[in-house]
């Protein structure tokens, strides 16, 4: 029987992040959200410095760390509680996880920065590959797919395959199909209609949905009022397989997987 989906909440010391509700300004609001988050029923906190958003632009690492590791700083001295850093550069993993964090969530799949995968090595953390056509500035740029899933499994596979090259054991892999990112709407009801097929990756598969334009699309509501939306989908992904939802509703989320779990079998 698997075990019960764990819940990802979304941390974001961003200021352009697309969801308004998401955006934390100063190490004080973001540990206040971060611990409401664990009490809510949150099993690791993302942290993130820079929205990759369709259309967003690049931020400097430096710019970056200054806006994560105070956050992880601060957070770490109250809960032990895992932290992702939501990073696709290697200084800011490297002070991200000096700092406390836990784990490396990349959107880029280790391709962005050479250096992020002998950080990952040598840190010994578990690390998520995402799948993106692209960078987060030009991936809804006419995104195509002949087989969407046929094609984001066997690019999800080159991209663990190239992990396991570079010295990452695949103990540590996650692995993020992406939805949302370079992707219709049609690709993304076509990743979630079958991503058991996933599994076949060996891999645990986190999913990030949460309040997301292709809701929107079916729903023709802004992201403030995706709340429901997004449970719909969560649920058929944990129903699918997945073993990470990330999310930025913790409590509602937290409360979907105890139900799905107990329908499942799981108690």
């Amino acid at each position: 029987m698997r075990g019960r989906t764990l819940v990802m909440g979304i941390l974001n010391i961003t200021p352009d992040s697309f969801y308004a509700g998401s955006r934390k300004r100063g190490t004080a609001e973001a540990l206040d959200s971060a611990l409401e988050m664990e009490t809510a029923g949150a099993d690791i906190i993302d942290i993130g410095g820079e929205s990759t958003r369709p259309g967003s632009d690049f931020v400097g690492a430096e710019e970056e760390i200054a806006r994560v590791v105070p956050v992880i700083s601060a957070i770490r001295e109250r809960t032990a509680i895992p932290i992702s850093v939501d990073t696709r550069k290697a200084a800011v993993a490297e002070a991200a996880l000096s700092a406390g964090a836990d784990m490396v969530n990349d959107v880029a799949a280790l391709r962005d920065d050479p250096g992020l995968a002998d950080v990952v090595r040598k840190r010994g953390v578990p690390v998520v590959l995402m799948h993106m056509r692209g960078t987060p500035k030009t991936m809804q740029e006419n995104p195509e797919y002949a087989d969407p899933v046929r094609e984001i499994t066997e690019e999800l596979r080159s991209l663990v395959q190239n992990a396991l090259s570079l010295g990452i054991w695949e103990e540590r892999i996650i692995v993020d199909p992406g939805i949302g990112f370079g992707k219709r709407l049609s690709d993304n009801l076509a990743i979630l209609r079958n991503l058991d097929l996933l599994a076949e990756l060996g891999l645990p598969v986190l999913v990030g949905l949460s309040r997301k334009s292709f809701i929107g699309g079916i729903l023709d509501k802004p992201a403030e009022e995706r709340l429901w939306g997004t449970l719909a989908a969560n649920s058929a992904a944990v129903m699918k397989g997945a073993a990470i939802l990330r999310v930025h509703d913790v409590a509602a989320t937290a409360d979907l997987v105890k139900v799905l779990h107990a329908i499942r079998g799981g108690g």
